[in-house]
């Protein structure tokens, strides 16, 4: 990765102390008259771009004084993952506590890094269901998928950022340089969701239960055995590795100081744009539910979105970068299309796609989703609007990189609003924990649907019904896929 290309990340990830930063007002104090202003409503501000989205992390970040409780899925030791863990022992060392709480499945943090991390008195890091990576011997992760198939296909898949109990992100963004634009080689079309008011109580009380759950268990006890290995010495000399990989000269460019120096302009334009209402969190409880041995179950968060969906009148948008729908969803969704109601869906194509298990489900599907007259459009993997999705592009054009669909987004006779973690597949139906931000607003629903309109647009996805999208994907793809399509996992799709 050029040097460039690293400066450039280094804005996004809130990760040196800016004395521009400083002399900005306090989180609460930015907050609280916005609170004022609009009493009992929730203020949503939609993240379209990776940079905007890193941006807001990056202010929120620096500006909060109490607290920051951290959600992810995935958290990658690529640039944005260490770069972001920084920025949270900064947070730390000026006060701030802080609380980590990663799944299991994909983290791939050097386990004395968490461990000097998790020393420090005021951060606190919790692996969640930690089955197979943390901790983990070889015999012991096989012991567990042979005793515990579902267990293990059981995955906390929220992402959460909040920030002084104030302000929150949600959305579909894991902390890598993927879901942020800032991969060379591919991109996600992303999107989050940043909320403050009323709906943060919701999305710290859905953090605590996972927090508190036996399922969420410290990395101390994880790693007991290098914990002993770890001396003071070493663990200051991680702290000083970190806060100098971050503070290195030759990771920036004119560019970047810029962009550093425009930040607390940038992000007060942001809230400037606010739409206030009243905006509901949905969240699944630790678990998912209280199957023990099937995969199936559902959830809060599957319950909900059925009933919204049940109530649509004229019309139902979603963009799901996966696409398998159980017997219960395509029966709701046949029942929608009989009433008059216009299904169109944005999901990726063959060529596009980044989950070859995933896809086959969907392409087994595929046909009897279009004879129900579910409209589907297939993104391509490089789309006419790709200067437009991000801002950089120019950086990046040389690489050609993938795009790829990631957001996690439903819209419903063009004024509510889903914006959440929730694939349209049976693992976010029956087994992965999801999160998501609900809110009743023809404003922002329309900003939204105009979005995945552009993305369903000739030049950006192929029409499934008439294009035949997976003749445009390279031939090792296609043949892969078959093989994926000759097993029985729709359940864990």
């Amino acid at each position: 990765m050029n040097t460039f290309v690293k400066a450039v990340l280094v804005i996004c990830l809130f990760v040196i102390p800016i004395g521009a930063h400083a002399k900005q007002g306090s989180l609460p104090e930015t907050v609280a008259p916005l609170l004022v202003g609009h009493p009992g409503k929730s203020g949503a501000y939609v993240l379209e771009k990776g940079e905007e989205a890193l941006l807001a992390r990056a202010w929120l970040a620096d500006h909060s004084t109490k607290s920051i409780h951290i959600q992810y899925f995935i958290w990658s030791t690529d640039n944005i993952g260490i770069l972001a863990s920084e920025a949270l022992l900064r947070a730390a060392d000026r006060g701030v506590k802080v609380r980590v709480l990663v799944d299991d499945l994909l983290i791939d943090a050097p386990p004395e890094t968490m461990l000097a991390l998790a020393l420090h008195p005021n951060i606190d890091i919790r692996i969640y269901n930690p089955k197979l990576t943390v901790g983990t011997s070889k015999l012991k992760r096989v012991g567990n998928v042979l005793t515990g198939f579902r267990t293990i296909n059981q995955r906390m898949h929220d992402k959460t950022a909040l920030f002084d109990g104030m302000v929150g992100i949600t959305g579909g963004r894991n902390m890598a340089d993927e879901y942020f634009d800032y991969d060379h080689r591919y991109n996600f079309r992303d999107r989050d969701i940043l909320v403050l008011g009323p709906a943060l109580a919701h999305m710290e009380k859905s953090f605590d239960r996972f927090w508190e759950s036996r399922q969420a268990v410290p990395v101390e006890k994880l790693l007991a055995k290098e914990l002993k290995k770890l001396t003071p010495e070493r663990v200051e000399t991680i702290y000083a590795n970190m806060h100098a990989y971050a503070g290195k000269a030759e990771n920036f460019a004119p560019e970047v100081r810029m962009a550093l120096e425009n930040l607390p302009q940038r992000f007060s334009s942001l809230i400037e744009k606010l739409s206030w209402n009243d905006v509901r969190f949905i969240s699944d409880l630790p678990g998912k539910n209280t199957a023990r041995r099937r995969l199936d179950g559902g959830g809060e968060s599957t319950a909900v979105l059925a009933q919204v969906l049940q109530g649509a009148q004229k019309s139902v948008t979603i963009q799901s970068p996966y696409l398998v729908m159980t017997k219960d969803a395509l029966a709701l969704f046949r029942d929608m299309v009989r009433r008059g109601i216009e299904v169109r869906i944005c999901t990726n194509s063959l060529a596009s796609t980044d989950n070859l298990q995933a896809f086959s489900g969907y392409q087994k599907q595929r046909q009897t989703l279009l004879k129900s007259g579910i409209k589907i459009y297939e993104f391509k993997p490089d789309p006419a609007h790709k200067r437009d999705l991000i801002e950089r592009y120019k950086k990046l054009e040389k690489g050609a990189p993938i795009f790829a669909i990631h957001a996690k987004t439903m819209v419903v006779d063009s004024k509510t609003l889903f914006v959440g973690t929730f694939n349209f597949d049976p693992r976010s139906m029956n087994l992965n924990t999801e999160v998501g931000v609900l809110i009743d607003d023809p404003l922002l629903a329309r900003q939204v649907e105009k979005s995945i309109e552009r993305d369903m647009e000739p030049g950006n996805s192929w029409n499934a019904a008439t294009d035949k999208p997976d003749r445009f994907a390279p031939a090792a793809k296609r043949r892969k896929v078959k093989l994926w399509k000759a097993l029985p996992m729709t359940a864990i799709l």
